[in-house]
C-alpha cells in the first residue's frame, strides 16, 4: 500500500484543521484548563454520547480506533486502579512490548508516512524508550497525580521534537491497531478501551506540560567553545547558549548533534549555572554510530548543537543535611556541578563527602579541577575508589571522576558501595548517586541496608549515551 505525497499532505492538513477547530470549540464552551491532575475515580463511559466526546484531553481529536468500543477517558476522572488491573491481567495478550511497538510504528508510518520525518533514522533507541514508557505507565496508573507530574515534564521536553497534539491521534490509532493485531481473536472492546484511557490520560498530561512551557524555547541553540579530550573515550565539552539555559546544579538535559538529526541523548551538566551562559558536559563514548561517538570523536570548537529543556532533580533544594555524593563514570558531572554550586551558596556548617569510582588511577579524568576546588574548601572531602587500589578508597591522593569501565559493572559497583559503607555512618545524611545502573543499584542497596531511609537516597534515571 502506497500513499502519495499529495494525499499525505491533504490528510495532514485535514488533521491540523480539525485540531484547531476543536481547540477553538473547547475555548468557547469550556474556558477552564482542559486537563487537571485527576483524583481518579471511575469514568469509563461505554456506548453513549457525552459532551466533549469528539476530543480527548488537551484537545486531542479522537476518531476511529479511539471511539470504537464506546470508551471515553476525559482526563478528569477515571478509575486508574481498575484499568491497571485489567491491563495487567491481559498483558500476556499484547506483550512483549517490543513486538507491540514494532507493529505500532509500522502501521503509523504506513498510514501517515509524513510522520516518519519526526523520528531519527534508527528507531532502536526510540523503541526501547517507548517500551520503558509503557512499563512505567502500567505500573503507575493507580497513582495519577505522580503520573501526571512525570508526563507533564515529558510533554514539556517533547516540544523540541516538533510533536503537536494532533500527532497523538495518529499514535492512538496505531496503538489500537497494534493491540488488535497482538491480541488476535482474544481482543475485546474492554481491553482496548482501558489502553485508550491510559493513553489519553498520558496525552492530556503531556499536552498540559507543553502548554505550561509556552514562554520558554522548545530547545536552545549552543555553540561548542571547548572540546577537551581527557581520555581516548572521554571528552569534556563546553558549549555556550545564545540565551540563558535555566538549569539547576544536578540536572541533566538532552543533546542533539547535527550529524544525527532527531536523535537526542541525555547528559548531565557538569558545572553550576554561569553568568556567561556556558554549560559543561562530560561525555563517554559508549559505542559506534551514536551521539556519544559524535560528541567525542567528531565535534570541534565552533560546531553547533541543540539542547533540550533541563530535567531531573538530583538534589532537593530544601534539604540542608550533610551530603554524601557517590559518582561512577561520567556520573561525576552532576556531582561536580553540585559542589560548584555549594561553593557559592553552602548553608553554614554543611559538609560534603564525594566518593568517585574508577577502574584505575589513570582513569580519573577530572581530578585537577576537583582537587583545586577541594584544596580551597575544607568542608569538602574527596575520596577516590579505584578498582586496582588494594586500600579500596583511602582518602587523599589523586581523586576525580571515572571514565566508566568496571566502576560501572557489577564488581566495580560493589567495590565502590563497599568503600562507601566502610567509611562511616551515613544515616543522618542526604545521599545523591549518579553513574551506571549497576553502580547506582549497588550503592543504593548498601546505603538503605545500613539505615539510610530510601527517600533520602536520590538518583536520576540512568542516562542514555
Amino acid at each position: 500500500m502506497e500513499i502519495s505525497s499529495s494525499a499525505a499532505s491533504t490528510e495532514y492538513d485535514r488533521l491540523i484543521a480539525r485540531h484547531h477547530a476543536m481547540r477553538l470549540r473547547r475555548q468557547i464552551l469550556a474556558p477552564a484548563p482542559a486537563f487537571q491532575a485527576p483524583a481518579v475515580r471511575g469514568a469509563a463511559v461505554r456506548g453513549s454520547a457525552v459532551p466533549g466526546a469528539a476530543s480527548g484531553p488537551g484537545g486531542v481529536p479522537s476518531d476511529g480506533g479511539a471511539s470504537r468500543g464506546g470508551a471515553l477517558y476525559d482526563g478528569a476522572s477515571c478509575d486508574g486502579a481498575a484499568d491497571q488491573r485489567l491491563i495487567l491481567s491481559t498483558l500476556g495478550l499484547v506483550t512483549p512490548f517490543a513486538d507491540l511497538i514494532d507493529h505500532l510504528y509500522r502501521f503509523m508510518f504506513l498510514r501517515r508516512p509524513y510522520l516518519r520525518s519526526l523520528f531519527p533514522a534508527s528507531m532502536e533507541f526510540q523503541q526501547a524508550h517507548l517500551e520503558r514508557m509503557f512499563t512505567y505507565l502500567v505500573e503507575h496508573l493507580d497513582r495519577p497525580a505522580e503520573l501526571a507530574d512525570t508526563l507533564g515534564r515529558l510533554g514539556r521536553d517533547h516540544r523540541k521534537l516538533g510533536v503537536r497534539p494532533v500527532h497523538y491521534e495518529a499514535f492512538e490509532e496505531a496503538l489500537c491497531a497494534a493491540i488488535r493485531h497482538r491480541a488476535g481473536s482474544q481482543w475485546n472492546e474492554e481491553l482496548e478501551a482501558a489502553w485508550v484511557r491510559m493513553l489519553r490520560f498520558s496525552v492530556g498530561a503531556m499536552v498540559a506540560g507543553a502548554e505550561s512551557a509556552l514562554t520558554e524555547p522548545p530547545y536552545w541553540h549552543a555553540v561548542v567553545v571547548g572540546h577537551d579530550r581527557r581520555r581516548p573515550d572521554v571528552a569534556v565539552l563546553r558549549v555556550r547558549t545564545g540565551e540563558p539555559y535555566p538549569y539547576r546544579a544536578g540536572q541533566y538535559g538532552t543533546v542533539e548533534h547535527p550529524l544525527l538529526p532527531h536523535t537526542w541523548r541525555q547528559y548531565s551538566m557538569g558545572c553550576a549555572p554561569r553568568a556567561d551562559n556556558e554549560v559543561e558536559f562530560h561525555v563517554r563514548r559508549t559505542g559506534p554510530g551514536g551521539v556519544s561517538e559524535a560528541l567525542v570523536e567528531r565535534t570541534a570548537v565552533g560546531d553547533r548543537l541543540r539542547l533540550g529543556p533541563p530535567r531531573g532533580s538530583l538534589m532537593p533544594a530544601d534539604d540542608t543535611r550533610d551530603l554524601l555524593l557517590v559518582a561512577g563514570g561520567t556520573g561525576l558531572a552532576p556531582m561536580k556541578a553540585i559542589v560548584e554550586e555549594l561553593a557559592e551558596h553552602r548553608p553554614r556548617g554543611r559538609r560534603v563527602h564525594l566518593f568517585v569510582g574508577a577502574r584505575d588511577r589513570a582513569d580519573l579524568y577530572d581530578w585537577p579541577a576537583l582537587s583545586e576546588l577541594g584544596g580551597r574548601k575544607p568542608w569538602l572531602e574527596l575520596i577516590p575508589v579505584a578498582d586496582d587500589d588494594p586500600a579500596g578508597g583511602a582518602a587523599g591522593g589523586a581523586a576525580g571522576g571515572a571514565a566508566g569501565g568496571s566502576a560501572g559493572g557489577a564488581a566495580g559497583g560493589r567495590r565502590l558501595a563497599e568503600a562507601v559503607g566502610r567509611r562511616g555512618d551515613w544515616s543522618d545524611h542526604l545521599a545523591c548517586v549518579s553513574g551506571p545502573a549497576g553502580m547506582v543499584d549497588e550503592v543504593r542497596t548498601r546505603l538503605v541496608a545500613a539505615g539510610l531511609p530510601p527517600a533520602r537516597v536520590h538518583h536520576d534515571p540512568v542516562l542514555g549515551r
